[in-house]
């Protein structure tokens, strides 16, 4: 199939889907639970895995999830169609993955001044040890929040910078500026000869 058709038949989806979704999301508006669980369904696990990236926190990525779908529940009646239904879903995660990292800062602070730290044998979950496995996924955890999510938000999603600037309500130039940065700090981490403790044995 000719690429002009495939791009064009891409955009047709994209469209369907946004049109879909703002649908979805004045019904939603209107109290309509149906159009809600639909939503729900599409993009709950998407905003689950964009925040396990964007936090390096498995253990906080479901809650973000509910707490942005809450929101959206909450909310739906502000949506304006200035922007793609996407692009303001994902915007309320970011936030909300922002904030829960905020939280999380402060009750891991809490526990520190109250002497209730867990070891550090504590073991992470399997998910977290999956996710930590994989060489980008270490790389990506050594970026900040921000800067994972606009990695997040160009290569997995494919949203343009214009676009990531509406979700993360910074200007166009500083995606460029966070997206550069995030690269070179990437190169840096993946290129880093491994730790003394790392290296490999000789072959006997």
């Amino acid at each position: 199939m000719p690429f002009a058709v495939t791009l064009s038949a891409a955009m047709t989806d994209q469209t369907e889907a946004a049109y879909r979704d703002a649908e979805l999301l004045a019904a939603i508006a209107a109290g309509d639970m149906r159009a809600f669980e639909r939503l729900y369904k599409t993009y709950f696990r998407k905003i689950v895995g964009f925040a396990a990236r964007m936090t390096s926190r498995t253990d906080l990525a479901e809650e973000i999830a509910s707490e942005t779908v809450l929101a959206i529940w909450r909310g739906a009646g502000g949506y304006q169609g200035t922007a793609k239904p996407s692009t303001w879903i994902f915007g309320i995660a970011y936030r909300q993955a922002l904030t829960a990292l905020r939280r999380s800062d402060k009750d891991l602070r809490a526990k520190e001044a109250a002497g209730d730290m867990v070891g550090d044998e504590a073991a992470p979950d399997e998910v977290e040890r999956l996710f930590l496995r994989d060489t980008l996924g270490r790389a990506l955890a050594e970026l900040s929040p921000e800067h994972r999510a606009v990695v997040e938000l160009t290569y997995v999603y494919g949203y343009t910078a214009v676009e990531i600037s509406e979700i993360i309500e910074r200007p166009v130039g500083t995606v460029k500026t966070r997206l550069m940065h995030a690269r070179k700090n990437l190169k840096s981490i993946m290129t880093a000869p491994p730790a003394s403790g790392e290296e490999e044995e000789p072959n006997g």
